[in-house]
């Protein structure tokens, strides 16, 4: 779609000013005076015209996408935020992961991200699951970003010492505990329903074996039907 054309005003000023500096030293109530700045206002429009041209004004559909699409809401308010919150923790940790050099932690990080999202989809398909991550939201998320943050400052000055090298150590060894607690968090998401399925593995095992449809029971059947089927020939 071709956008819009804002005219420049700038013309209409510099004909407005013709006319009331032209009043200011000649009469402008003869029909001379007003031909000639009429002819001169004409002039003087079209060459400011061709200096200023008008500038083009885009459409709504083009604004700049940093304005952003609208967020799409759960209808959950509680949700909404989590989700906020759990989407600039991501983004924070994926420009932590960029600027920090050292490949270890950065894998670490990228298994932080990849854990994080999965824990932020569960909640997002599963509302009421939204209180189980409330400390690790409240503590354990922005407590590790602290860390990766001070790591970061560290690194970046380029400078050893008993502080900053002991500092990097320690976040550096305390990511695999971190990994692996994000790992149980999601783990623990899927609690209830791992409990439930197991509950209908035992109902259907119970059921199948009591109908002789599993294990051996089942052989057992199998082979009693095929005994009565067979023919037993006497002289």
């Amino acid at each position: 779609m071709k956008p819009a054309a804002k005219r420049s005003v700038l013309p209409y000023y510099g004909v407005a000013v013709l006319w009331v500096g032209y009043a200011l030293v000649r009469p402008l109530y003869t029909v001379p005076s007003f031909l000639l700045v009429g002819i001169l206002s004409l002039g003087l429009f079209l060459l400011l015209r061709a200096v200023c041209p008008d500038q083009a004004v885009p459409h709504a559909a083009e604004e700049p996408a940093a304005e952003g699409k609208k967020e799409e809401s759960t209808g959950n308010e509680a949700l909404d935020k989590a989700i906020r919150e759990g989407e600039l923790a991501i983004g924070e940790m994926r420009r932590l992961n960029d600027s920090i050099t050292d490949e270890k932690l950065s894998a670490a990080i990228d298994q932080l991200e990849r854990l994080s999202g999965k824990i932020f989809d569960a909640v997002r398909q599963s509302p009421e699951k939204l209180p189980q991550i409330q400390k690790f939201m409240d503590y354990y998320l922005p407590t590790t970003l602290k860390l990766l943050n001070a790591y970061d400052r560290m690194a970046a000055t380029g400078v050893s010492g008993e502080n900053i090298d002991g500092t990097k150590a320690r976040v550096e060894e305390m990511m695999d505990t971190i990994v692996t607690a994000f790992a149980r968090q999601l783990d623990s998401l899927y609690g209830d329903e791992a409990l439930d399925i197991s509950t209908d593995i035992t109902v259907l095992e119970t059921m199948l074996a009591r109908e002789g449809l599993s294990g051996d029971r089942m052989e057992a059947e199998t082979a009693r039907n095929a005994g009565d089927g067979d023919i037993d020939l006497k002289l």
